[in-house]
């Protein structure tokens, strides 16, 4: 299949949407969960969340236009803190589930089974059944002219994690942990690691990690 910029978009809606976001490879699936000033809660699947520093931890996602309510982006700006929880396989339909949408005044969690947990009196809650959880304050927003999405910027400021996860090195296996990937709109995948490699010099091959310790 070959397809010019014409072609693209005379692609019927639902196809074009399908194929395209299938095109930029397999991407974390997360769990981002929110509230407003009165604890109501929210909580919806993002597949945009992206690395973007170390030092301050900072990571950023993307959200719809704003043209229509976007209850996750209101409520981030308004409370100022949203946390960032990872997708498993046990929780896989749920978490699709929270991209219905639904009214104002149902929450996610009690419309997919999913359960709150709050943390260390952080202020907005956790998805208990998630084994990585982020808890994030709001650094930036930036609007996107090119198409009306917003890219917002958090910073980590709580982590949960399983100590047997993480290993020495600093190093998150974050398929032990059983965290999953997708592709498209609507597929789930379990991950199966290749080979772990050395850190790329000029003067030498990377070679193949075999002793990384947990």
């Amino acid at each position: 299949m070959r397809l010019n910029t014409e072609q693209i978009e005379a692609l019927d809606n639902r196809y074009r949407a399908l194929f395209i976001n299938a095109l930029s490879g397999f991407k974390g699936a997360n769990l981002i969960a929110t509230c407003d000033d009165r604890k109501n809660t929210n909580l919806a699947i993002f597949t945009s969340v992206f690395h973007i520093g170390s030092m301050p931890p900072l990571l950023g996602m993307i959200s719809r236009p704003h043209s229509v309510t976007r209850d996750t982006l209101e409520n981030i700006v308004q409370t100022g803190h949203y946390t960032i929880n990872h997708v498993n396989a046990s929780i896989v339909q749920q978490s699709h589930q929270s991209s219905a949408r639904y009214d104002k005044d149902i929450s996610e969690f009690h419309a997919t089974g999913l359960k709150e947990q709050w943390l260390d009196d952080f202020p907005v809650p956790f998805v208990q059944q998630s084994r990585i959880q982020l808890g994030m304050k709001l650094r930036e927003q930036h609007q996107l002219e090119i198409n009306n999405t917003v890219m917002i910027i958090g910073e980590i400021i709580y982590i949960n994690i399983k100590d047997d996860v993480v290993h020495q090195d600093g190093y998150v296996d974050i398929e032990r942990a059983g965290s999953i990937a997708t592709s498209s709109l609507d597929s789930y995948h379990r991950t199966d690691m290749l080979t772990q490699l050395s850190y790329a010099k000029p003067d030498k091959l990377a070679e193949q990690l075999t002793h990384r310790k947990k």
